[in-house]
């Protein structure tokens, strides 16, 4: 994307640089979002986004230099908002949809002067513009429908994070049926081995693969077990660890995931 109108804006003393292309949409300049939301890292941070919602554009700096810059669409801007841990970050999203926007959108668009003559003196621009910003009204009540749909996971995702305790993997299984993931305790088994997460060793169908140990989701009990005859035999156990518990929720139940491998 071009060099389009650029509009500074300002939450809580933070920079949100936001800019209008030819069909009125909104872009958000990406590393403004995550300096707002807590984000540190923008690089691994916009990986999460779909293709449509992520481009790039020149900006000009305070030294009226342009720099190659990433934005992110407004549905993608809700994304980010939805992957925050900060409590600001409920209020930005309101300031943003309630303050912010509707003063770029006068009259329903932003009407930059070459915008507004072409609208008047060309029908078939104007029918174009309407129909764009039906689209874009669509996509926004979309992606905030699945923010409200989305949220209870998140919150339950994040009270898991707390966990100080291992649990079983029949006992995760449930839980993510309980939370609306349609498994059970052998489907779940299956599942984990087909996603290369456990594999069959010392007999043990269900042991952990060198990736889940690495990623530490998963760790292994020994029990030895006194046979009537004087053999003592050993049984493994494979349990989810509070960091395995996190990140399978997560994976499982459509949240953001955890990009484990950065913590390895």
């Amino acid at each position: 994307m071009s060099e389009s109108t650029l509009q500074p804006f300002e939450f809580k003393g933070n920079q949100l640089r936001i800019l209008t292309d030819k069909q009125g949409g909104s872009w958000f300049v990406a590393k403004d979002v995550c300096n707002i939301l807590g984000l540190s890292n923008t690089a691994v941070t916009i990986k999460a986004l779909d293709e449509d919602e992520l481009s790039n554009s020149y900006i000009t700096d305070s030294l009226g230099r342009k720099q190659t810059s990433f934005i992110i669409s407004e549905p993608g801007l809700y994304k980010l908002i939805m992957r925050s841990r900060k409590p600001e970050a409920k209020e930005f999203q309101r300031w943003v949809s309630h303050e912010v926007l509707p003063s770029i959108r006068k009259h329903g668009a932003y009407m930059t002067e070459p915008t507004l003559e072409q609208a008047i003196t060309n029908p078939d621009f104007l029918i174009r513009l309407a129909t764009e910003l039906k689209t874009e009204k669509q996509k926004r009540a979309e992606a905030e429908q699945t923010i409200k749909e989305q949220k209870p996971k998140v919150l339950f995702a994040d009270a898991v994070a707390t966990s100080k305790r291992s649990i079983l993997i029949g006992e995760l299984a449930k839980i993510l049926k309980q939370n609306g993931y349609d498994t059970g305790q052998n489907r779940f088994f299956k599942t984990l081995r087909a996603d290369g997460l456990l594999m069959k060793r010392n007999g043990n169908p269900n042991m952990p693969t060198q990736k889940a140990m690495q990623l530490k989701l998963f760790e292994v009990k020994e029990t030895a077990i006194q046979r009537p005859d004087g053999h003592t035999t050993v049984n493994f156990t494979t349990k989810v660890t509070p960091k395995g518990q996190q990140y399978l929720i997560e994976k499982y139940l459509g949240c953001m995931p955890l990009d484990l491998e950065q913590d390895a």
